[in-house]
């Protein structure tokens, strides 16, 4: 049933493909057509999926619409040495009321997560990460939440669900299955005291743009933690996204956010992956919708690059590092895969015990051999206690 909510590619998406060369993305992955339906997802790993849903993208009209535009970018594109199976599942038109596609994206993005099908959705306004956070309800576990975006996009319960508010009902309304939020490339000047003290208060991360943008490879172990993220296309400066009317002239560049978007394939926990607040009638010469191409691009990129080596069950294929620390001993795991590395928390409640290990990096074990606390370490353990 959450597949009757699909239609198909445009047709004028399909005559644009039908130019491009065969050895383009397009011509490799398969598409929910008119003529053909909805194809088999046997072995898909990766769903691309539209969402025509902008009542709730505030200061940002037209948002969800012309969303082919980004289609016929994508397809152009050439695939690299890929094994990974793609579908394109076509679209979400809006329900009658916002809610009623809140429902259909729930449902839909619910039933690929059963499948181990990883969907990709271009959205839409931001607010449609609330109905992506809620498809995990049925999964029963508990969720971590990365979003880039230039705020916090707390707001107030009372203000609904919007692009500017959906993290308030995501933190208060139940089930709450969230377990960590972060935020990458937050500028202060665009957030009130309050909210970023709230992100302290609740043992939340925050990284500004700055500390980000001076070094990208910060943000690596925060993806690896992911199960959802989220990509507000106002985190991206004006210059290098026009497509977005609450861009600002500062921002992350599209290197940037294609970097991020890699980081985020690669993660073996990452199972959602969400761009949004588009606006077509603000796309110059298609420069927004080619970099939001060229952003799926690396993450679809990412996931081809995994290594599967989430540490969880055996450790026999890492490095432990043992650190005597004040009344406890720290244990660090360095992948011999990757080299990366994760700390470990040890929970109580078996509820946690995804979360137990937590990525990290080799400055993370330096400073714990300096007895200085790892501040992931710090506020993972805070949430439980």
């Amino acid at each position: 049933m959450s597949f009757d909510y699909l239609c198909p590619v445009d047709e004028a998406v399909l005559a644009h493909l039908a130019l491009q060369s065969d050895q383009t993305l397009g011509c490799h992955i398969a598409i929910h057509t008119a003529q053909d339906g909805i194809p088999d997802l046997e072995g898909i790993q990766i769903a691309v999926v539209a969402i025509e849903e902008g009542r709730g993208a505030v200061d940002n009209e037209e948002t969800g619409r012309n969303i082919g535009e980004i289609r016929k970018q994508l397809y152009r594109l050439f695939p690299g040495s890929w094994i990974t199976k793609i579908v394109d599942l076509g679209t979400i038109k809006q329900g009658n009321t916002i809610e009623d596609t809140y429902f259909a994206v729930s449902q839909l993005l619910s039933s690929l997560l059963k499948k181990n099908i990883i969907p990709v959705i271009i959205g839409g306004g931001q607010d449609l990460t609330y109905a992506n956070y809620r498809a995990y309800d049925s999964l029963e576990q508990t969720v971590n939440i990365v979003s880039i975006d230039n705020k916090f996009d707390f707001g107030t319960i009372q203000d609904g669900i919007s692009s500017k508010s959906y993290l308030s009902s995501i933190v208060m309304e139940k089930p709450n299955n969230l377990f960590n939020f972060s935020n990458i490339g937050y500028q202060t000047f665009l957030n009130p005291q309050e909210e970023i003290d709230l992100i302290n208060d609740l043992f939340f991360e925050a990284y500004r743009l700055g500390d980000v943008v001076k070094n990208i490879e910060l943000v690596e172990p925060v993806l690896r933690d992911a199960d959802i993220v989220s990509i507000d296309l106002s985190a991206v400066r004006n210059s290098e996204a026009p497509a977005n009317n609450n861009a600002s002239p500062n921002g992350f560049y599209g290197e940037d956010l294609c970097a991020i978007a890699r980081y985020a394939g690669i993660s073996d926990k990452v199972t959602s992956f969400g761009i949004y607040e588009f606006n077509h009638t603000l796309d110059n010469k298609t420069q927004t919708s080619q970099l939001i191409a060229q952003a799926i691009w690396y993450f679809i990129e990412g996931v081809n690059c995994r290594t599967h080596d989430y540490p969880f069950g055996t450790k026999e294929q890492y490095q432990k590092f043992m650190v005597p620390f004040e009344d406890e001993v720290l244990s660090f795991y360095k992948s011999h895969k990757s080299g990366r590395w994760w700390m470990e928390i040890n929970f109580e409640n078996n509820k946690y015990q995804r979360h137990s290990l937590i990525p990290c990096t080799y400055q993370d074990y330096l400073s714990a051999n300096e007895q200085e606390m790892p501040d992931r370490w710090y506020k993972t353990l805070k949430k439980v206690i």
